[in-house]
C-alpha cells in the first residue's frame, strides 16, 4: 500500500456506552463521519457515513454497530482508510450522535460512555464526553490532508444540541481552534 509521507493510514473510531437500566428505553449512540472535498472543505459534506449509509468507495466502514450498548468493550467501531481516500477529499470530520427517539438524552445521561481513536496500536484520541455532558451530539476530531498529501488528525470535541440529522449537515462548519 503506497503511503503519502508519514500521514495516517487506517484509523479506527471505537465507541462504548452502558446499556439502559431495566425499564428505560434503549440508549442508542452512533459514530458519524462526514467527508469534504478540496473545493468545499467547510461546506456541504460530499457524503456522510453513519448507521444507515455507507461510503460509496468502501474506504469508511461501520464494522460494528450497536443500538443498545450491550456487549463488552467497544460496541461500535468505524474504520477509515485514509491511505485509500480519493485525492479530491481534503477533510473528514468524525462525531457521535445520540438518538433522541423515543426519549431525549444528552451525554450526561450516559454511563461509561467513551471514545477511542487509534491507528494500529497508537492512541490518537481518548474522550469520555464529560466536556460535552449537556450536548446531544459532538464532533470528536477532524482529519485534514496536509501539503505532502498525508492525513493528520486534530482533536475537536465540540458539543451540539442538534438532532442527528441536523448535526450531520452542520458538522463541517465546525473549525478546530
Amino acid at each position: 500500500m503506497a503511503h503519502h509521507g508519514s500521514g495516517l493510514g487506517k484509523v479506527e473510531v471505537r465507541l462504548k456506552w452502558d446499556p439502559s437500566p431495566l425499564g428505560e428505553s434503549p440508549r442508542h449512540l452512533d459514530i458519524v463521519a462526514a467527508t469534504y472535498t478540496a473545493d468545499d472543505p467547510y461546506g456541504e459534506p460530499d457524503y456522510v457515513v453513519h448507521w444507515d449509509s455507507r461510503s460509496p468507495d468502501g474506504t469508511i466502514n461501520m464494522n460494528r454497530h450497536s443500538k443498545t450498548g450491550m456487549g463488552f468493550g467497544f460496541v461500535e467501531v468505524m474504520s477509515l482508510e485514509f491511505d485509500r481516500l480519493a485525492e479530491r477529499f481534503a477533510r473528514v470530520v468524525v462525531g457521535v450522535v445520540i438518538h433522541q427517539e423515543p426519549d431525549p438524552r444528552t451525554f450526561g445521561d450516559m454511563s461509561n460512555a467513551g471514545i477511542l481513536i487509534v491507528e494500529g496500536y497508537r492512541e490518537l484520541l481518548v474522550e469520555d464526553f464529560t466536556a460535552v455532558s449537556g450536548a446531544t451530539a459532538t464532533t470528536l476530531a477532524e482529519f485534514l490532508r496536509d501539503d505532502t498529501g498525508g492525513w493528520r488528525m486534530h482533536p475537536m470535541v465540540r458539543g451540539s444540541d442538534n438532532d442527528p440529522a441536523g448535526f450531520m449537515t452542520e458538522m463541517g462548519s465546525v473549525r478546530h481552534a
